[in-house]
C-alpha cells in the first residue's frame, strides 16, 4: 500500500463516520430519550434495520469508494464459474473482478448482496495465482456459505446478541453503581452509552471461544460442499498458495487456535478434504 492510498482510506473512512456515524448515533440518543423504559427495544429495532440497509447499500455505494470493480473478462474462466453457479442453483447479478492488489497480496472471493443484487466479486491476487479450476474450488467453498445459509446465521446471532447487551444496558442507564464503579459521580444518557461500550467488549470476549468454534464448524460445512461441487484436490491446492500468500500460520499452537481461530488448522483442514 502506497502513503496516498493509505492517507485517502484514512479520510474516505473519517469522512463515512462523520456522514453516516453522526445521524445514526442522534437517532439513537433521541431514541433513548423519548422511548421510555423500553427505549432498548426500540434501538434494537432501529440498529437491526439500519445493518440490514446497509448491506444492501454496501456493494454499490460504500465498496466503490474503496476498490474499482471491472466485470471479470476471461471468457473461459467465466465459462466454469457460470457452469458452478447452475450446477449449485445460484442466481448472480454479475461476476466482478476487484483490485485488491493495491493493498495487499492477500487474495480471496466472496458473494455479496441480497436477492436479484448478488453479485460475485474475485481478488485480482486470486486470478493472477490460482488456476482457473482451483478458483471454481475456492468459489464452491463460497457458495458452500451460501447454501448453508451461514451469512443468515450469523447476522441472526449478531441481532440476538446486540438485543441482550441492549437490553442489559437498560437496566444499568439508571444505576449509579454503574457510573460509580467506573469513577464517575455524574450519569446521563451519552454517558452511559459511551461506558457501556467501552466496557462491553470486557464480556463480549469470553464468548468468541464459542463464536471462533461455530465459525470454524462452518468452514467445515463449507470444505463439504465444495468438495462435493468441485474438486476436493483443487481446492487444497489453492488453499496451499492462500496460506502461502497470505502468510497464515500452518502450525498454531492448538489452545490459541481453539480460543481464537475462525478458520480451522490448515493441517486438519487439508486432511478433511484429502478424505473427501
Amino acid at each position: 500500500m502506497t502513503l496516498r492510498i493509505f492517507l485517502a482510506d484514512l479520510l474516505k473512512q473519517a469522512s463515512l463516520a462523520i456522514v453516516i456515524g453522526t445521524p445514526v448515533l442522534l437517532a439513537v440518543l433521541w431514541l433513548m430519550a423519548r422511548m421510555g423504559e423500553l427505549w432498548w427495544l426500540y434501538v434494537w429495532l432501529f440498529w437491526c434495520a439500519f445493518n440490514l440497509l446497509f448491506l444492501f447499500v454496501y456493494p454499490t455505494w460504500i465498496a466503490p469508494l474503496f476498490n474499482k470493480f471491472a466485470p471479470l473478462d476471461d471468457a473461459q474462466l467465466r465459462a466454469r464459474v457460470e457452469a458452478l453457479l447452475a450446477r449449485c442453483g445460484f442466481a448472480s447479478s454479475g461476476l466482478f473482478v476487484m483490485d485488491g492488489s493495491k493493498r495487499s497480496s492477500h487474495g480471496n472471493a466472496y458473494f455479496t448482496g441480497f436477492g436479484k443484487s448478488k453479485r460475485i466479486v474475485f481478488f485480482d491476487t486470486l486470478l493472477g495465482r490460482l488456476q482457473a479450476v482451483e478458483v471454481e474450488a475456492v468459489l464452491a467453498h463460497e457458495l458452500g456459505h451460501f447454501k448453508h445459509r451461514h451469512v443468515h446465521k450469523r447476522i441472526g446471532m449478531l441481532f440476538v446478541m446486540s438485543l441482550g447487551f441492549l437490553a442489559i444496558l437498560g437496566q444499568l442507564i439508571d444505576a449509579r453503581w454503574f457510573f460509580n464503579g467506573l469513577g464517575l459521580t455524574s450519569q446521563n444518557t451519552a454517558l452511559g452509552l459511551l461506558l457501556f461500550f467501552l466496557a462491553a467488549p470486557v464480556f463480549a470476549f469470553l464468548l468468541t471461544p464459542l463464536l471462533s468454534l461455530l465459525s470454524r464448524r462452518d468452514e467445515f460445512q463449507a470444505d463439504r460442499y465444495a468438495a462435493a461441487h468441485a474438486s476436493a484436490s483443487d481446492l487444497v491446492a489453492a488453499l496451499v498458495k492462500m496460506y502461502e500468500d497470505n502468510a497464515a500460520t500452518l502450525t498454531p499452537d492448538p489452545l490459541h487456535s481453539l480460543f481464537y481461530d475462525s478458520h480451522p488448522p490448515a493441517a486438519l483442514r487439508i486432511a478433511r478434504l484429502q478424505d473427501a
